[in-house]
């Protein structure tokens, strides 16, 4: 999040939550290193999913109602409700307070990181980001969108 300013957007804030999230969950290496691995100061895949959804309330409407605001286009839209649907339909599968193992041994995993990575990949280039960049800290989000 470091080439073009997000803050371009109306809603940049929570355009940033969204591709934070959008990013752990797309990173297998990031999900063994870091949170399998339990270092802190990036949450877990519940933490993840609620950036996800907790403001945006993606789990009860499309992303296109967000087009113009947080979202630049409809294909960026449709990526993160793929991404979003995948990943919910596993959170209420485990359970939300579920370990990160219970996400990741679950068999719908792979589908829910693919499309989060389309969602992901699609978000960094539009703002200019290299999608491959690891995942920054949630105290770094913090500092990033109280910034402007």
């Amino acid at each position: 999040m470091g080439g073009m300013p997000l803050n371009d957007m109306p809603w940049w804030r929570w355009r940033s939550n969204v591709r934070s999230a959008l990013h752990m969950l797309s990173d297998p290496a990031f999900q063994q290193n870091v949170w399998l691995a339990g270092v802190e100061g990036y949450g877990d895949v519940t933490d993840a999913v609620y950036r996800l959804v907790e403001d945006t309330w993606l789990d009860n409407w499309s992303a296109e109602k967000y087009v113009g605001t947080i979202f630049r286009d409809s294909q960026e839209a449709a990526l993160v409700d793929t991404a979003v649907l995948r990943v919910l339909r596993i959170m209420h599968q485990v359970g939300p307070d579920a370990p990160v193992s219970a996400y990741v041994d679950h068999q719908g995993w792979p589908d829910a990181v693919r499309a989060a990575r389309d969602a992901h990949v699609r978000m960094a280039a539009s703002d200019g980001d290299d999608a491959d960049a690891p995942p920054r800290t949630l105290e770094v989000l913090r500092i990033m969108t109280r910034a402007a």
